[in-house]
């Protein structure tokens, strides 16, 4: 499918050299939507156009719809570029008025080039994706390499705890909320639970902690993986870290707001990330604590609104906590990490009656 496309791609890009940078999703769903519009209004002066071309601006526009929905994806991609390549393709065979608007043709001359760019950047994204195949380093276990090696053993008194995750976790700066302790942060931006369980040896056991905080699963639905295929993977790495005889704290996923999509349309956060979801996959994380002895630690409920949305104010982007989530977070992980590494109780033993 991935060489197909490519090579697709390449003829279509073949007759005019183009950029090939690729564009950030921002990028491409603004490109495309305002494409979108252009054939709609390139329309206007010419009736047959619009009767011929309708099927394939709304291929167009169902493609647009998709990206926005489920990120990118080379067959959407792939539609969007062909129906806007075949529909100039119509436009320069259907007859035209004469003489044609100065409007109509500056429209025309936007749409080409907009072609260009989308096909540049398709083929980019694909070139970028057939390189992520073929990378010696696919989970990006380099990341933290050298950091790894550097931090040498635990240190008497100073219980070392790995906070573990994805971009929430990756952009926490552990050392300004947690002065002194050794908290190594070993969060990576964009990864899903299953690149964690590939890196949770070198990233977590290795390390020798004594506990370790484990908040991941929203790409993941981000991204469409089944539950059970997440649930899976956050029990290997729960198992993993208690045959290492290290402490488990689990965190519940944060949940999302679409209060800033009108700054960025790629801040509408619950197309993605539905709150149901988030909630089921969150009563999961407590049933398996409660049943196989970790800590949950709930971040969800101290940050949700009564819609079910992330508070607002507590993130810029509906997803990731700003300064103000943070400082919620760090007193629940702080309370779940000495709750997590209590030395247990022991039980009380019944005094046994005289008769």
């Amino acid at each position: 499918m991935i060489l197909a496309s490519l090579a697709a791609a390449v003829l279509l890009a073949q007759a005019t050299p183009a950029p090939s940078a690729r564009l950030s999703n921002s990028a491409r769903e603004t490109l495309y939507k305002r494409t979108v519009q252009l054939m709609e209004a390139s329309t206007v002066a010419t009736p047959e156009l619009a009767r011929a071309g309708a099927p394939l601006i709304e291929d167009a526009r169902q493609a647009v719809v998709n990206l926005h929905a489920q990120g990118w994806n080379e067959s959407y991609d792939y539609r969007f570029v062909t129906a806007v390549r075949v529909f100039l393709e119509l436009a320069d065979a259907v007859p035209k008025p004469f003489p044609f608007p100065e409007t109509a043709r500056a429209q025309m001359t936007e749409l080409r080039d907009n072609l260009l760019r989308a096909q540049a950047g398709f083929t980019a994204a694909l070139e970028h994706q057939a390189r992520s195949l073929h990378s010696p380093d696919p989970v990006d276990l380099a990341r933290f390499a050298d950091d790894n090696i550097r931090l040498g053993p635990p240190k008497p008194g100073n219980a070392r705890v790995v906070f573990f995750g994805d971009s929430i976790t990756d952009f926490w700066r552990l050392n300004e909320y947690f002065p002194g302790r050794d908290f190594p942060n070993r969060g990576i931006s964009g990864q899903t639970t299953g690149e964690m369980l590939q890196r949770f040896q070198a990233d977590v056991v290795s390390l020798q902690p004594a506990a370790v905080v484990i908040l991941a699963g929203t790409n993941d639905i981000a991204r469409g993986v089944p539950l059970t295929a997440i649930e899976a993977n956050l029990t290997s790495m729960f198992e993993l870290a208690s045959f290492n005889k290290i402490r488990v704290i689990l965190a519940s996923l944060l949940p999302v707001n679409d209060f800033n999509r009108a700054k960025d349309p790629n801040y509408e956060r619950s197309a993605l990330r539905p709150p149901a979801t988030i909630v089921q996959l969150n009563d999961w994380m407590s049933r398996l604590c409660r049943e196989k002895g970790c800590t949950y630690l709930d971040y969800y409920s101290k940050m949700v609104d009564a819609q079910s949305r992330l508070q607002a104010g507590l993130s810029d982007d509906g997803l990731h906590p700003n300064g103000g989530g943070y400082r919620i977070m760090a007193p629940l992980v702080q309370d779940a990490i000495a709750r997590s590494l209590a030395p247990a109780q022991p039980a009380r033993r019944r005094r046994r009656l005289p008769f």
